[in-house]
């Protein structure tokens, strides 16, 4: 089956604020389709200072917290980055791609369709590693 890659109008660098890309990282991981199961919280990390660039790193904490369980036994971690380019026009989109805890691979909202197994993954293996420990 085709999937269709949902993506959102990303601001621009001129139109930025740090609390601006949090609701747009929002706004963007509300086209995701998850279970009504999955809770998430999402924050600001940091800001970094590059030569040509300004990175803003976010961190997306997704759990499925239950009646008997309310407190989950893992949690997984999707990590964003907004970046703002120095050297390109202020009036265009900023540019974002996201990480998964655990992983290098790089995604790229307008080339990537998120695939909630990943998260069951991620969860699945820490509890994994602590049955072991």
């Amino acid at each position: 089956t085709k999937h269709v890659i949902k993506n959102i109008q990303w601001t621009t660098g001129n139109n930025f604020t740090v609390e601006r890309g949090r609701q747009q990282i929002e706004e963007y991981i509300s086209t995701w389709e998850v279970h009504e199961s999955w809770l998430h919280w999402s924050e600001f990390l940091q800001e970094e200072e590059l030569k040509y660039s300004k990175r803003y790193h976010y961190r997306v904490c997704w759990s499925i917290p239950t009646r008997r369980k309310p407190i989950p036994r893992a949690t997984a971690s999707v990590y964003f980055v907004i970046e703002l380019s120095k050297i390109k026009p202020a009036t265009l989109p900023v540019e974002v791609f996201f990480t998964l805890e655990s992983s290098r691979l790089i995604h790229r909202p307008e080339q990537c369709q998120f695939r909630e197994k990943w998260l069951k993954d991620i969860i699945e293996n820490k509890i994994i590693l602590m049955e072991r420990l």
